[in-house]
C-alpha cells in the first residue's frame, strides 16, 4: 500500500477556521491573521489566494477520494494490488475520509468566507465563488446522495443532511445568478493572478458555468425531465463550451504540495487498464488509445484485466501488471509536476447536447451532427488531428472485441461508432463516446453510467459487498462512519432522504433507469 494517509478529523461542516487552510497558498498566515482563530481583515490577494486553495480542493486525496472507487466503478481501471478491495465493492470508510474531510474542511471555509465578504462588492470574484461551490458539491451529493449543504460552515453541533433534489435546485439558481453577474462584467478579470484553470477570463468562466448546468440538467433528465430541459436550453442559449481552448484544466507548478494528484499514483502497479477500455479502444482501433495508455511491458499490446478480480486471480500471470497496461506517459509520476489536471473539456458539451437533441430539446444541431463533432472535439484534444483518420472512426462499422482474457471475456457490445439507425442505439453510441472523451474523469463517468446505464460494462467478477451481490453494479456510497460518529444524529435523519435504505444498492434520486 502506497501513501494512503487517513484522517481522524472530526466533521468540520461547520468550520470557520481558516489559519491552517492558507499553508499552500501563502507564508504571510501571520500578516493576514492578528488572531489564530479570527481573521481580522481580508482584501482581493487573501480572497485569490483562498480562490485558488479551493481550485485544488475537489483533487485532494487522489487516491482515497477517486482512483480507489470512481475510476474502478466506471471501469477506466481495474485493480491489481491484492491489499486493496475496493473493486469487489468493498467500502473502507477510512480511506473515504480522504473524499469527505477536503470538501468541507477546505472548501467550504474558503469558498463561503469569499461569498460572504465579496457579496455586494465585487460581483465576478462572488460569482465565480458560486460556480465553483457547485462544482466541488456535485462531486459529493453524487457519491452519497443526501449532504449537509445548506448548513455546511455553520456553527452548530449537528450540521443536517439536504435531500439531493433540494440541492440540485440551489446548484441551478446558483449557476443562473452567477452567468448572469459574469455577463455583467465582462471587462473584469476575477482572482487573476490566482485562477489556476483561466486566470480570470470571464469569457471562459461563463462557458465552463454553463457547461455544468448542461451536464447537471442530463444528470436530471429522467426524473424531472421538465427542469432539464429548461436548464439545459438556458445553458446553450447562454453559450457552452464549443473548443478545446474552453477546456478546463486546473494549472500545477510543481512546488510542494501542488501537484497532479493523480500523475502521483500511476507508478505505484497497483491499478491498469480494464478490460471494457480495452474491448472498446481495440474494437474501433481508438486512436486516442495510446493517448490514454502505454502497451503492457511483458506483451507490448494494449492490455486490460476485469475488474472484481479475487486476489488468487490478482496473482495469475495474466492479470498481473507487467502484463497489462499502465496509463500513458502524460500521466506518469515523471510529469506530477507540470500535467494539468483534468476539469472539464469540451467534448463533453457536445455529447450532452447530442443526448439533449435526441429528447426533443434546442440544442443547436441535430444529435448526429453534435456527436460527431464531440468525436472530433475529443480526437483533437488527445492529439489526433487527422481529418480523414476521424472521418475514418466516424464511419466505421468496426464494434467491441473480446479482450482475450483469464476470464475469456465477451465483446463489451455490438454497437458501431456510425451513427445508428434507432433512439436506442443512438443513446448508447452517445453515450458510449461520451464514456471514453470523459477519461480519465471517474467522477463524471461513474455518475454518467448510473444515470444512463451506457456504455455497457462488465459486471464486476467477485463482489464482496452482500447489498450489491455479483451481477448487479453499485450506485452509491453510504453514509461513512466518521459521520454516524460525529454528527449521529443527521445521519440518522438523513436515512429518511434516500428514498431506499442507507445500502451501496440505492440508486441516487436522479438515478431512475
Amino acid at each position: 500500500m502506497k501513501n494512503i494517509k487517513l484522517y481522524s478529523i472530526k466533521l468540520l461542516s461547520g468550520v470557520t477556521l481558516l489559519g491552517a487552510l492558507f499553508n499552500s497558498c501563502t507564508d504571510k498566515f501571520e500578516e493576514v491573521n492578528t488572531n489564530p482563530t479570527k481573521i481580522t481583515a481580508l482584501g482581493t490577494g487573501e480572497y485569490g489566494m483562498m480562490f485558488a486553495k479551493a481550485e485544488s480542493v475537489p483533487f485532494a486525496s487522489y487516491q482515497i477520494s477517486q482512483n480507489l472507487f470512481a475510476d474502478l466503478y466506471a471501469q477506466y481501471f481495474s485493480l491489481t494490488a491484492s491489499y486493496f478491495q475496493s473493486d469487489r465493492y468493498t467500502m473502507r470508510f477510512d480511506w473515504l475520509t480522504g473524499h469527505w474531510n477536503p470538501p468541507y474542511t477546505q472548501g467550504v471555509p474558503q469558498l463561503k468566507t469569499i461569498l460572504t465578504e465579496t457579496e455586494g462588492k465585487l460581483p465576478a470574484e462572488n460569482a465565480l465563488a458560486k460556480i465553483w461551490w457547485v462544482f466541488m458539491f456535485h462531486r459529493v451529493t453524487d457519491y452519497y446522495g443526501p449532504i449537509p449543504y445548506f448548513q455546511a460552515g455553520t456553527d452548530q453541533k449537528v450540521i443536517p443532511y439536504d435531500a439531493q433534489d433540494k440541492i440540485y435546485d440551489d446548484f441551478f439558481k446558483k449557476l443562473a445568478e452567477a452567468t448572469d453577474v459574469l455577463n455583467a462584467n465582462k471587462d473584469k478579470k476575477p482572482f487573476e493572478k490566482y485562477d489556476a484553470i483561466y486566470a480570470g477570463d470571464v469569457d471562459k468562466w461563463i462557458k465552463f458555468a454553463n457547461t455544468l448546468r448542461l451536464r447537471l440538467a442530463l444528470r436530471i433528465s429522467d426524473v424531472d425531465p421538465a427542469r432539464a430541459k429548461t436548464e439545459a436550453e438556458a445553458a446553450v442559449a447562454g453559450g457552452v463550451m464549443t473548443a478545446i481552448t474552453d477546456d478546463a484544466m486546473l494549472k500545477v507548478s510543481g512546488k510542494g504540495a501542488d501537484i497532479n494528484t493523480f500523475n502521483q499514483i500511476t507508478n505505484w502497479n497497483e491499478f491498469r487498464m480494464s478490460a471494457s477500455m480495452e474491448s472498446v479502444l481495440k474494437g474501433y482501433n481508438d486512436p486516442r488509445v495510446s493517448a490514454y495508455f502505454q502497451p503492457a511491458d511483458a506483451t507490448g499490446t494494449y492490455e486490460g484485466l476485469r475488474n472484481g478480480l479475487l486476489p488468487a486471480q490478482q496473482g495469475l500471470q495474466l492479470n498481473t501488471p507487467n502484463y497489462n497496461s499502465n496509463v500513458s506517459a502524460r500521466f506518469t509520476v515523471a510529469n506530477q509536476n507540470t500535467n494539468p489536471q483534468d476539469v472539464m473539456h469540451a467534448a463533453e458539451a457536445y455529447f450532452l447536447r447530442s443526448e439533449g437533441a435526441l429528447n426533443n430539446w434546442n440544442m443547436n444541431g441535430t444529435a448526429k451532427e453534435l456527436y460527431e463533432q464531440g468525436i472530433r472535439i475529443s480526437m483533437n484534444q488527445w492529439g489526433t488531428t487527422d481529418d480523414a483518420a476521424i472521418t475514418a472512426y466516424i464511419n466505421s462499422l468496426a464494434t467491441p472485441v473480446a479482450p482475450q482474457d483469464q476470464q475469456n471475456s465477451p465483446a463489451l457490445s455490438d454497437i458501431p461508432v456510425l451513427w445508428g439507425a434507432t433512439a436506442d442505439i443512438q443513446r448508447e453510441q452517445i453515450n458510449t463516446q461520451k464514456w471514453i472523451a470523459l477519461y480519465p474523469d471517474g467522477f463524471e463517468a461513474w455518475a454518467n453510467f448510473r444515470r444512463s446505464d451506457y456504455p455497457t460494462l462488465y459486471p464486476v467478477v467477485a463482489s464482496d459487498n452482500s447489498d450489491v451481490p455479483t451481477g448487479q453494479f453499485i450506485k452509491r456510497i453510504p453514509f461513512i462512519t466518521l459521520e454516524k460518529q460525529t454528527n449521529g444524529p443527521a445521519v440518522t435523519a438523513a436515512e429518511a432522504l434516500l428514498g431506499g435504505p442507507d445500502k451501496a444498492s440505492t440508486p441516487l434520486w436522479w438515478d431512475k433507469k
